[in-house]
């Protein structure tokens, strides 16, 4: 009977980075699993545990066999007609290649012959030993090893008391101190990084009542970890265990305080803890003068503190540790932290206090001093640039706040030369707000300053202002079409300045403000901006056109795949998007327009019909879209053209006034009249003048049915 059990596998290691450990152990974990069944040692459907702290890494793997099953394997050798010869004896390269499979001419006898196409082929059937516990696990070890995504690997040497003790050069993320491997209470004897495989592994630096910990065997991992090493090391149950403390704090300090949620934190400090503890500290209230967000990024950014927000949600002077430490009296380490964050704090008020001194107005000549892109110029042309397109944005919707856009577009980067903006990038913008409403200026171009970023990420608010709106569309296309004039383009994972984001935040900002402004000419005016930058205005127009219609391509693309996420089919998006339409505001009423008509029981035949109809007008592209009644001689052409007089006029109509549904349904009465002609027309009549009248019908027709989208696309 195979002796199954289940395996552990550590590796003890110095601190690793914080950020990656969560992916580093379920890197190590999985490839490990995944090698072992692979091999025949695990079962696919087995359960597996992958386990991460600040300083190992671990997978438990359940229903591991000491060895792997044999099984059974066929290889083809080569034709019969070159193994054989024709008195049916093996020729030398028949010999030669069983010889290359550790057989000899014994074997010929054994040889199975199959049919291979339509040649015969001679197999050698053979029985391949599995693979002994100890041998496999080397082997996914060292794979699960070598596939770890380790950020930035290091070089360190390898200490006595190791397999290779000395000056001898070891590559990892952090230097390994122990390795763990056990079948059920069993060592397996594996290496790796120049380590042998044993029991023992180390709890908590400071807490562990046992060093070092001899495991019993793979099942107690966990549970004699926690209890003689005080350390949880499951990372899910260490999260969970952060998140209860958490709030358990919040409501110790009452008036509905409550920890600030910051996903990405948690899984850091998740990371850089063994047994979290979470204490309560404060700040000087004082501190509070200065904006929420500043006080905000320095705790969570440099302390990796949980800032506390009252009910209203407004900042308290009450912040959250998680200590890896817990000691019987915590004040000397809640002192500790309240000390620490003290001059982080009045850093922040130091550069608030800074930078209110100048106007924002006064910062906007030093743009000019500081570099965007080599090609491009400085902040400051760009700048130029930005309010020289948010002024025309701002002309074509007739906006009365054309100069607020436009004084705001002036001001949106002037926050990038201050200090708070040069300690803490991510705060561009939000300072700009601040100091704007403490320049006096209106708040609608404060907020836009602010909001001209927007949307920052996928889920993310839009600008609250028109002139927001303006800002924020100027700014992204000023981005994306110079960076496509100089063919700075994204590619694969690729995206430095973000163009695929600028792209979306273009089109969330049209289609969900519905604002009445066409793609084409927002193209035109963001390329006209360039035309005083040297790398951009030297293009000749065929260059300038061949960008810029990349760039449309690129906004549809995004466009495409942000229906398709939305639900809408890609059939769907693909009709109402072959026209491109100008107007990206009326997309979703195109697409459930759309929709609608293919509900319809006339659908089918119509969209059948209209790509019969293209492939007519293909053929014929010099047909003019004339239609003289004289030459209507065949009743059912007649018919057509009397039913298109009346229906559609009125489909035309409802288009104008943007019911793109009820001038679809009103369409699809056109379906008879239209079955009737192709049954009963000759389109390409023999005589000239009633041919070009039929394809001159069919043109009109054409262009009233695809005004709202190209229903052959809708064709199966």
């Amino acid at each position: 009977m195979t002796d199954t059990r289940d395996l552990l596998v550590e590796l003890f290691v110095e601190e690793l980075p914080p950020k990656a450990l969560k992916k580093l152990g379920d890197a190590f974990a999985g490839v490990l699993r995944d090698q072992l069944v692979a091999l025949g040692l695990a079962q696919a459907g087995g359960q597996m545990k992958a386990y991460a702290s600040p300083r190992r890494l671990a997978a438990w793997i359940e229903g591991v066999r000491a060895q792997a099953p044999d099984r059974a394997q066929s290889q083809k050798l080569m034709p019969t007609s070159v193994g054989l010869d024709a008195a049916g004896q093996p020729t030398p390269a028949l010999l030669k290649r069983l010889a290359a499979l550790g057989a000899d001419a014994s074997a010929v006898s054994s040889l199975r012959r199959s049919a291979d196409g339509k040649a015969e082929a001679l197999f050698f059937d053979s029985t391949v030993r599995g693979a002994s516990l100890a041998e496999g696990l080397q082997k996914a070890l060292s794979e699960s090893i070598a596939k770890l995504p380790i950020p930035k690997v290091m070089s360190y040497q390898l200490e006595s008391g190791c397999e290779l003790p000395g000056w001898t050069s070891v590559s990892f993320v952090r230097p390994a101190h122990g390795l763990v491997a056990l079948h059920g209470d069993d060592v397996v004897p594996v290496e790796a990084l120049g380590l042998n495989a044993g029991r023992e592994t180390h709890g908590h630096r400071f807490e562990a009542k046992i060093d070092p910990i001899a495991l019993r065997h793979a099942g107690s991992y966990a549970a004699q970890l926690e209890s003689d090493g005080a350390v949880i090391a499951d990372f899910d149950a260490r999260r969970g265990d952060i998140a209860r403390q958490l709030e358990a704090a919040a409501a110790q300090v009452g008036a509905g305080a409550r920890p600030i949620s910051d996903e990405a934190l948690l899984d850091e400090v998740t990371a850089l803890v063994e047994r979290p503890n979470v204490l309560t500290c404060a700040f000087d209230p004082a501190f509070l003068d200065v904006p929420a967000e500043c006080l905000i990024l320095t705790m969570k950014a440099n302390q990796k503190y949980f800032p506390l927000l009252d009910a209203a949600g407004k900042l308290t002077h009450r912040f959250l540790v998680v200590s890896n430490i817990s000691p019987d009296d915590a004040s000397a380490v809640i002192s500790g932290n309240e000390r620490v964050v003290r001059p982080r704090l009045a850093d922040a008020k130091f550069f608030f206090d800074q930078d209110r001194k100048k106007p924002l107005e006064s910062r906007v000549e030093a743009l000019s001093k500081v570099v965007y892109h080599n090609k491009l110029g400085t902040q400051g042309e760009r700048m130029q640039r930005v309010v020289a397109i948010a002024r025309a944005i701002a002309a074509q919707m007739g906006m009365d706040a054309a100069e607020q856009a436009a004084q705001a577009a002036r001001l949106a980067k002037a926050d990038l030369v201050t200090d708070m903006v040069g300690e803490f990038p991510e705060l561009q913008g939000t300072m700009g707000r601040y100091y704007a409403l403490h320049d006096g200026l209106p708040p609608v171009v404060a907020d836009a300053i602010e909001d001209h970023y927007k949307p920052r990420f996928a889920g993310d608010d839009l600008p609250r202002s028109t002139v927001g709106l303006v800002v924020a569309l100027a700014d992204k296309l000023e981005t994306l079409a110079g960076m496509f004039a100089i063919g700075n383009l994204p590619t694969g994972d690729r995206d430095p300045f973000a163009l695929r984001r600028h792209a979306l935040g273009v089109l969330r900002m049209l289609i969900e403000r519905e604002l009445p402004l066409d793609l084409p000419a927002l193209l035109d005016m963001s390329f006209d901006a360039f035309a005083g930058a040297p790398a951009v205005g030297a293009l000749d127009e065929a260059k300038r056109q061949e960008a810029r219609a990349a760039l449309e391509a690129f906004i549809f693309d995004r466009l495409a795949g942000m229906l398709r996420e939305q639900g809408a089919s890609a059939q769907e998006v693909d009709a109402v998007l072959a026209s491109r339409p100008a107007r990206l505001a009326d997309v979703p009423k195109r697409l459930a327009a759309v929709r609608a008509f293919a509900a319809l029981a006339e659908a089918p035949a119509l969209a059948a019909a209209n790509k019969r109809i293209g492939n007519i007008l293909k053929k014929s592209p010099g047909a003019d879209a004339h239609v003289s009644e004289v030459l209507l001689v065949e009743p059912a052409e007649q018919a057509l053209h009397a039913a298109m007089l009346r229906i559609v006029p009125p489909a035309e109509a409802q288009f104008e006034a943007g019911d793109h549904a009820g001038s679809l349904r009103t369409l699809a009465a056109l379906r008879e009249p239209v079955d009737a002609f192709f049954d009963g027309v000759m389109v390409n009549a023999e005589q000239t003048d009633l041919r070009l009248n039929r394809l001159g019908l069919l043109m009109l027709l054409h262009r009233a049915m695809n005004r709202v989208a190209q229903l052959e696309r809708l064709a199966s």
